[in-house]
């Protein structure tokens, strides 16, 4: 029987190594007595340590130790040229070093380099060369102990590597390789590979503990302690932590020293013999990624800490009185300075926050799905305030996207074909905007899906008018300085009238308007009773002797419905339509804002004329039915459902006569009166605006409170 040789029969493999003697991570935190061993060696005595100068050079020693691979390494093939400029940058670091960070901590290092060395050489085991070391380190924090081991272990393998690297050109090296033995490595460098490979590996693992514990201890103490968590909770798990890692060191620094003095066949016996190493590495790359999930704990309660001193800056800026608006635009917009955070869509003209000094600034708020017709019709009103000098404001778009989930390429393709349509200014993108201010405009301003248009005043930059988007949409910029106040004029003067029903959306409206013909706007989705409608209004008109001229207006929520609509009435030649569907949304979305408006400024429905009218249309547009509003004149304007219209029509000799002697439009609102029953029933349909939805509305109709119900609807289709 083949016999097998003793020490291939007792060395496992590397996979099986791995399997038996992985512990869970911070295992020894579990182990009590060992925790407190540890523990019992912590005595800091209040001294400081600048690691991160260490860290820096100790970094440097191992780059430049094993920079191309054992075999460049051992054969002198080091660029002795890119070292020296190295060693360049490095000089001003050095000479701080010397300057005093290290003034007191040179002996220190020694007394743990000889440690590692002496130990190491003698067959201590590495644990009790790790208690020894952190013994001789209790004084220090746990962040300094990782250090100055680190650097304790750098000076021996710093010097290791000199020599390996100066050995075929330098005399001084070549002697003292011969007497450290180095030339039997150099011979043997292909099977030294695996060993070397596996210490650059496990130093890897050790500075990326070393760096995530520095890291701990570089959170701002103003918004996380280390008494709460979970900071708290984190730093129960350094202790442990710097143990392994040093142990590691200590693994290192054996490995290392054994290879002096070795012979071929010790180094053949030995090379493949690695798996305690990489066993050490897997177990604290485990160890970091611990730490890094603790670490992004930290970081969550900080980034809430300071989302919510920033939100209470923003509430405090509001409610005190500033110089002038500079303060609160940065605060809201962008508060750095380090980059021009405003870019104008349609340019991509990049601009600083100082375009807004002492300017009107109309915050629009918006998510990413904003219609193209809200950013067409406010484009219109802005290029046209372009070449008035008496327009002084500026629209900054904020983009109010919730980024904890993340940021998808669609998302930012969305983002850009949005800002394109724009020809104000934007924020140049959404991660600038800070998360405090999108729950500010989410809480304090009431945003949740609809457009918003804040205003600022070009003084103070406090808000003038907490949603302007409804005098926008009524008045353009008739609107300007967009205030409640200019809001509170312009209805003083306003009145149930058609000029305010149509403004001028469209021109043949404006047209009938100036010559006094007679005008019926009507709508609904029943095609057949559009026929029939049409049909007996012409009729009518011609036998009452009127130039009447209508004109199909759509419904606010169904496009692709009213597209098939018009065209069927433009080849039958029914009407006029709306053919532009984005004057339909306008027109309707100018009545639904009427509403809004008034509702802004306190107004109730029992009192205001024009909120009655308004709801009334809003319920015809709510409702499956069709209906329509004939009028002359601003004035005289009669409107009902299509059951009473067509009644009406039906019944037109009845009324004839009235219509002679009162008018026709005059004549039609007294019938509608006598045909109205108390027996209807009306739907409202309001967008949900967080904040401006009435608790109860009454029926403009029958002034009965309106039951309320919930509608959700995905989209305008």
């Amino acid at each position: 029987m083949e016999m097998v040789p003793a020490a291939a029969r007792v060395r496992p493999t590397h996979q099986q190594a791995m399997t038996r003697r992985e512990r869970p991570v911070f295992s020894m935190s579990d182990d009590h007595a060992m925790s407190k061993k540890i523990l019992d060696t912590h005595n800091p005595d209040g001294r400081d340590v600048d690691v991160n100068i260490i860290l820096h050079i100790v970094e440097e020693i191992f780059q430049h130790s094993y920079p191309a691979g054992i075999h460049g390494a051992l054969h002198g093939t080091h660029d002795h040229h890119e070292a020296n400029i190295e060693a360049l940058k490095l000089e001003e670091k050095a000479s701080l070093a010397f300057d005093g960070i290290l003034e007191g901590l040179a002996y220190v290092i020694h007394k743990v380099s000889s440690e590692l060395t002496c130990k190491c050489s003698g067959g201590s085991d590495t644990h009790s060369t790790t208690m020894s070391i952190l013994a001789m380190l209790s004084g220090y924090q746990w962040d300094a102990k990782l250090v100055l081991s680190l650097a304790a272990f750098a000076i021996t393998y710093g010097e290791f590597w000199l020599v390996a690297q100066m050995f075929a050109s330098h005399p001084l090296a070549k002697s003292v390789a011969l007497l450290k033995q180095l030339p039997n490595i150099t011979e043997h460098h292909g099977s030294l590979r695996s060993r070397f490979d596996a210490i650059n590996e496990l130093i890897k693992a050790v500075l990326e503990v070393t760096k995530r514990i520095i890291e701990f201890k570089k959170l701002p103490s103003q918004y996380i302690s280390e008494d709460q968590p979970p900071l708290s909770v984190a730093i129960t798990h350094i202790p442990t932590a710097v143990y392994w890692t040093i142990k590691s060191i200590v693994a290192c620094a054996s490995q290392l020293t054994t290879l002096l003095g070795m012979s071929y066949e010790m180094i053949v016996a030995t090379t493949a013999d690695t798996w305690e190493m990489s066993s050490s590495t897997h177990k604290l790359r485990n160890i970091s990624d611990h730490l890094r999930a603790e670490l992004d704990r930290c970081y969550q309660h900080i980034k809430g800490k300071m989302h919510d001193e920033y939100y209470q800056m923003l509430v405090h800026l509001f409610e005190t009185t500033q110089f002038d608006n500079m303060k609160i635009n940065r605060a809201m917009i962008y508060i750095k300075d380090d980059l021009l955070p405003l870019e104008i869509g349609t340019t991509h003209t990049r601009a600083n926050i100082e375009v807004l000094r002492r300017k009107t600034v109309l915050l629009l708020l918006s998510d990413l799905d904003a219609s193209p017709e809200e950013i067409l019709v406010l484009s219109q009103f802005y290029i046209d305030s372009r070449s008035r000098p008496e327009f002084q404001y500026e629209i900054v778009w904020l983009p109010i996207v919730d980024r904890s989930k993340g940021w998808s390429e669609e998302q930012e393709h969305k983002f850009k074909d949005l800002q394109a349509l724009m020809p104000w200014y934007t924020l140049h993108h959404p991660s600038l905007l800070e998360p405090a201010i999108v729950k500010f405009v989410k809480e304090r301003w009431h945003f949740s899906k609809k457009m918003m248009l804040v205003t600022l005043d070009p003084q103070q930059g406090k808000v003038a008018c907490p949603n302007a988007i409804h005098m926008a949409w009524i008045w353009g910029n008739l609107a300007y300085p967009f205030t409640i106040s200019k809001q509170e004029a312009l209805w003083s003067v306003e009145s149930w009238r058609l000029e305010l029903v149509v403004d001028g959306i469209d021109q043949n409206l404006i047209e009938w308007m100036t010559t006094g013909k007679f005008i019926c706007l009507y709508g609904g989705e029943d095609i057949e009773w559009i026929r029939s409608f049409t049909k007996s209004a012409r009729s009518v008109a011609q036998r009452a002797g009127i130039d009447l001229q209508m004109m199909y207006v759509g419904k606010s929520n169904n496009k692709e419905r009213v597209r098939r609509i018009n065209s069927m009435i433009t080849a039958e030649n029914l009407s006029y339509c709306l053919m532009d569907l984005t004057s339909v949304w306008y027109f309707w979305t100018r009545i639904e804002s009427m509403f809004y408006s008034k509702m802004q400024l306190g107004k109730t429905i029992q009192e205001d004329k024009i909120m009655q009218e308004v709801l009334t249309m809003l319920s015809f547009d709510g409702s499956d039915q069709g209906w329509a509003l004939i009028s002359r004149g601003s004035f005289e304007m009669a409107r009902g459902k299509s059951q009473i219209i067509t009644k009406t029509l039906d019944d037109y000799t009845v009324w004839e006569e009235d219509a002679r002697e009162k008018g026709f439009v005059p004549a039609l609102i007294d019938y509608f009166l006598q045909l109205h029953t108390p027996q209807h029933c009306n739907r409202l349909i309001l967008p949900g605006l967080d904040g401006d939805i009435p608790e109860m509305i009454v029926c403009a109709e029958c002034g009965r409170s309106m039951e309320r119900f919930f509608m959700y609807r995905c989209c305008t289709d």
